[in-house]
């Protein structure tokens, strides 16, 4: 596994104490950890999970991410002085002064968390993260880790059901900095995308925080800023074979373009100058990394023709042009369009690179418009996706959770009104039981101090959809979930950098069973609970309904 370097380490963990101090939390948070130190209850040890309730976007999976910077957050937990006193402006009066002095001593030295493994394929119930320490320290963490892993979480999956929409050979680039939800919104998008499969993004920070290769050429605005030939300067560009006299670039291009409007019958009177000047400009700045936007005014009558002639003239002087970018209109159309000029160039003018041209797509690009480029004739190698991508337009939010599941050793369950609302007790493992095909087909949540399932034993366990009825399942093999990933003030279980991460996600995806993946109506994945802990839940269900926990019940 490739470490990260001490650079990014470091850069990392000042963009973490900068977007997530301690404070970043909700008030009610030190107000019940004021009201446990007020009864002496801080120090009791406790347990708490994460978790979400229902699968995202109406699909089959999730996928677990954010537990890096959870763990960078843990680390670097502490109160600075301005910080508490600040909280004494807006606690009430009646704080003690001593909870001050205990929480500018805080620190997370004694929290242990337990965890999935990040870039894991996970589902609606199984707990994500297991948090345990003094009960106040790990009630104050709660939203912040909340924050952490929601939005990491979902974007993370909304980006995997964009590669799986695209197949598996189309390049993907998110580019939607400018439509997040702020800078914080946009940075973690483009972090989260890039691990749940997108292969490019056009925010720099994140290429230089997180290693995420970058990509990006030119806006509308470029092209529309010139007016004629006059403003391109310089005026010449050298070949590259060496020959040290520079090259009369724009001569060069209007003779390919005459060439050009020839072979296809094209109308010169209709070409654009300034379009025509802007690509010249910047092909002379960028020789080879030479990709417009086509489409500022027409791409048939225009965009097309220009880049054809300023591409042809880079060719004749040795350099490799790479492709256009449609950003406007039926994008299959004219992709095929356009791949069968490049052709026609290619075989004309016996320049081979056009047949290899790439050709990307970006309008507003959704799940659903990249669902049908797969089922249109298309020429579209790259496509980019912004708006529907980072902002998760289809569903907001996860829906994550961090409930308390043990104070003191004994387990605590929420017994609500709504039966979704409902918590399972007590401090748990998960295992993974996966069949004779390679395939996962069902989690199993059990009590810690269960002995793990064991491969080719059958076992017996409560599917969380179903009432009470129980099912025998015999796995081929076992996998258990959790990691220890933080004790003692210590990150226990190394950083894996971005591109490590985002293989472990193609990696998990690939494994599971395609009725699980399919991204309309897909099959449900079971979750079940063991014996034992089934026991659990129904004896505190039933203790509730005979009211022996009632003050007044006797």
């Amino acid at each position: 596994m490739a470490a990260l370097s001490s650079n990014t380490c470091g850069a990392m963990e000042r963009s973490i104490r900068e977007r997530v101090p301690p404070l970043l939390t909700d008030l009610y948070q030190f107000t019940m950890a004021y009201a446990y130190w007020r009864a002496g209850r801080n120090q009791e040890p406790a347990v708490f999970e994460l978790f979400f309730r229902d699968n995202p976007f109406g699909g089959g999976f999730s996928l677990f991410a954010g537990l890096h910077d959870c763990l960078l957050f843990l680390r670097s937990f502490g109160f600075t002085d301005e910080d508490v006193e600040f909280l004494r402006s807006v606690l009430p009066q009646a704080t003690d002064p001593a909870f001050f002095k205990f929480l500018r001593e805080l620190d997370c030295s004694d929290v242990t968390l337990r965890s999935v493994p990040e870039g894991t394929v996970v589902f609606a119930r199984v707990p994500l993260m297991e948090v345990s320490g003094p009960l106040a320290v790990v009630q104050l963490l709660e939203t912040s880790l909340l924050c952490l892993v929601n939005y990491a979480s979902l974007v993370c999956s909304n980006a995997a059901r964009f590669r799986l929409a695209a197949g598996p050979e189309r390049k993907l680039l998110e580019m939607g900095l400018r439509r997040a939800q702020g800078p914080d919104g946009g940075l973690t998008a483009s972090r989260y995308t890039y691990i749940g499969g997108f292969d490019l993004t056009s925010n720099v920070q994140a290429g230089f925080l997180f290693g995420i290769p970058v990509a990006g050429t030119m806006a509308h605005s470029y092209v529309t800023s010139f007016t004629s030939l006059e403003e391109v300067w310089p005026q010449t560009l050298v070949a590259v074979n060496g020959d040290p006299d520079p090259v009369d670039i724009i001569s060069l291009t209007k003779g390919w373009l005459s060439r050009v409007c020839e072979l296809l019958e094209a109308q010169p009177g209709k070409i654009r100058e300034g379009e025509l000047a802007a690509f010249l400009s910047y092909a002379i700045a960028y020789p080879q990394n030479f990709l417009p936007v086509i489409d500022s005014y027409s791409v048939s009558c225009s965009g097309l023709l220009n880049f054809c002639a300023v591409a042809l003239a880079l060719c004749e002087l040795g350099y490799k042009p790479v492709g256009v970018r449609l950003d406007s209109g039926d994008l299959c159309r004219q992709s095929v369009d356009v791949r069968r000029v490049f052709r026609l160039c290619s075989e004309h003018f016996s320049i081979p690179a056009f047949d290899s041209l790439t050709i990307v797509g970006t309008n507003n690009i959704s799940e659903e418009s990249m669902a049908e480029l797969n089922e249109k004739e298309n020429e579209i190698s790259v496509v980019g996706v912004g708006t529907h991508l980072v902002t998760c337009t289809k569903q907001p939010s996860l829906g994550c959770v961090y409930k308390l599941v043990e104070v003191r050793g004994k387990p605590k369950m929420k017994i609500s009104e709504d039966p979704e609302k409902s918590t399972v007790p007590g401090r748990k493992a998960v295992y993974r039981l996966i069949d004779a095909e390679g395939h996962p087909f069902l989690d199993l949540v059990s009590l810690a101090v269960e002995s793990p399932p064991e491969a080719g034993v059958p076992l017996s366990c409560y599917p969380l959809t179903c009432d009470s009825s129980s099912v025998s399942v015999t796995p081929a093999q076992v996998t258990c979930l959790r990691l220890e990933a933080y004790s003692k003030g210590q990150v226990t279980h190394p950083p894996c950098s971005a591109a490590e991460t985002r293989a472990k996600v193609q990696s998990s995806l690939q494994t599971l069973h395609p009725r699980h993946k399919k991204l309309q109506e897909p099959d449900s994945y079971t979750v079940a609970l063991s014996e034992q802990l089934h026991n659990l839940v129904t004896e505190i269900r039933r203790g509730s309904t005979n009211n022996s926990n009632f003050l007044l019940a006797n």
